[in-house]
């Protein structure tokens, strides 16, 4: 943060880590390279290109391109970046408040749609509307249901007036969040009651550098030049992005130079992809967790007993080994150990089958013949599920299944496709909608350690993302107290109660925290990725 709301987190920029033993030809590019065409694979078909409506990171990814946020932030992870907004409010600069309840941002001027109309102030004015609106199926008002009222005095200045202080809110508002939300058009969506289902989320119109030129259901989307976008023309004519649900195909695709970048490959890949010729791999430091979420909606996961024998039984450092390739580190609670939130001193579980056994069985758990426990006559199964798409995820599946049987629990493996495990409470996620005993599953933090939209009693869904449906009136209290004051010192406190609970109350599961292998081909220039989104600066790239 800059001034008062001090930044939240400090990441290393995405480094170069390996590139492939081919060697690019004297102009510096390779025979298959389409100057000016980039080839994109990602792994899940998106919902929707709606940016209000977006719910993972393929789909974040693919708004950047079309559409703007307010501030964002430089690889680094600390410097933030004006887009939209002309400058960063800060406490010094009068854009925050005296009593930290009023925020002004003064807008670009001279920026326009897509479809030529100017962009205003009532255009963000809007957007906070659009993500309050009950009847949209947005995933998550975090932030948003702090501000009482938007003012726009004129067509380049927006006023937030706060209900209450909330400290992450340049870093949450139409910024890089953990749930980031772009600038949609009042004057093509104003019209909506709603905008579940509306051909805008085929082909939306932003101010981003891309326009959508034609999504083809189940194969690519198009994207084109904006050339009148207000940071300058992109370099790049035209993005084609291929939807590859497998990732074994997606690797063939970059050995044969098919496509020019992998988005987001599994960690178990990373050894793989550093065996390419002719490949840049880097690491993209991210303030991402894996984590087996546990539906403590589940009456046998209301028992903190059975949760701590979960526990117990996960071997993280032997998965870490295993699926990672050295590309992340074990996992404690859920703040990164390169966040300034971050509490080494919690609970932890070191794997002891012995220990998971004996809490089963205070539990009322009792043992067959065969080691697996029952309870009133029937087997303890229960289902494990993520998106099929993503091989380490269900590699991590598999290995959670051999080490739960150990501890006498049978665990079935059940997965869906990225569409439904992702999707919105309004459109029926699995996630969203409690509908899973086990998950496993990843969470991007945003710039601001604020994770109140996982932990928070009303945060349950539909009014949020706490997926796990954990309530605990002693983490309400500390998330308001981490909410309620721009200072950091009273934050980083009410952070190590958040992080001490996690590891106590377990209604996750950290196993790792991730790095991102990201592969490319070595022509793709300018490609530097922020910790939250591969395209904040899509505008500059080049190939």
């Amino acid at each position: 943060m800059i001034g008062a709301l001090v930044l939240a987190l400090v990441f290393a920029a995405c480094s170069k880590v390996s590139e492939g033993s081919g060697t690019a030809p004297a102009a510096g590019e390779h025979s298959w390279t389409q100057p000016g065409n980039l080839r994109i694979a990602v792994q899940g078909e998106p919902v929707t290109l709606n940016p209000l409506l977006s719910a993972n990171t393929v789909e974040g990814l693919l708004n950047r391109l079309s559409f703007d946020v307010l501030i964002s932030v430089k690889p680094d992870g600390k410097t933030l970046v004006p887009m939209l907004a002309a400058d960063v409010p800060t406490t010094e600069n009068g854009g925050i408040s005296k009593d930290g309840l009023t925020i002004t941002y003064k807008l670009r001027s001279g920026v326009k749609w897509q479809d030529g109309v100017p962009f205003t102030s009532k255009d963000v004015k809007f957007s906070w509307q659009a993500v309050m609106n009950p009847n949209n199926n947005v995933n998550s008002h975090v932030g948003y249901e702090d501000i009482a009222r938007v003012d726009t005095p004129d067509d380049t200045t927006v006023v937030f007036h706060l209900k209450r202080k909330f400290a992450p809110f340049v870093e949450t508002i139409f910024s890089e969040s953990d749930n980031p939300i772009c600038i949609v058009p009042e004057h093509i969506l104003g019209k909506y009651a709603n905008i579940n289902q509306i051909p805008f989320n085929d082909t939306p119109i932003g101010t981003g550098p891309f326009k959508v030129a034609r999504w083809i259901h189940a194969d690519h989307i198009e994207l084109v030049a904006n050339p009148d976008y207000f940071l300058g023309a992109p370099k790049i004519k035209s993005i084609i992005v291929r939807i590859i649900p497998d990732e074994n195909t997606e690797v063939n695709l970059l050995r044969t130079h098919e496509i020019d970048w992998m988005v987001e490959p599994s960690p178990t890949l990373y050894r793989v992809l550093e065996t390419l010729p002719d490949t840049t791999i880097t690491l993209e430091d991210s303030p991402q967790t894996l984590n087996v979420y546990i539906n403590n909606a589940r009456p046998a996961f209301k028992d903190l007993r059975v949760r701590q024998a979960l526990a117990y039984l996960i071997d993280k450092k032997t998965l870490v080994n295993k699926l990672t390739g050295g590309s992340a580190s074990v996992g404690g609670a859920d703040q990164p150990p390169s966040s300034w939130a971050f509490e080494p001193n919690i609970v932890t579980y070191p794997p002891n089958v012995a220990k998971a056994r004996a809490l089963l069985a205070q539990a009322g758990y009792t043992p067959g013949p065969d080691g697996m426990f029952k309870k009133n006559g029937q087997p303890f199964s229960i289902q494990i599920s993520t998106n099929q798409a993503n091989a380490t995820r269900r590699l991590v599946e598999a290995n959670l299944q051999s080490m739960l049987h150990a501890g006498g629990i049978d665990l079935q493996i059940k997965n869906y496709p990225a569409s439904i495990w992702f999707a919105t409470y309004g459109q029926g996620g699995v996630q969203s909608n409690g509908k899973y005993d086990l998950a496993v599953t990843g969470w991007i933090a945003g710039l601001d350690p604020d994770d109140h939209s996982l932990f928070r009693c009303d945060q349950i869904p539909p009014a949020g993302t706490n997926y796990t449906r954990y309530c605990s009136k002693a983490m309400d209290a500390a998330q308001d107290a981490a909410l309620a004051t721009y200072d950091q010192a009273p934050r980083k406190k009410a952070y190590s109660t958040i992080q001490k609970l996690i590891a106590t109350d377990i209604p996750e599961i950290v196993v790792w925290y991730t790095r991102f292998p990201q592969a490319t081909n070595p022509d793709f220039k300018g490609f530097a990725p922020n910790p939250i989104n591969e395209a904040w600066n899509a505008y500059q790239w080049e190939i």
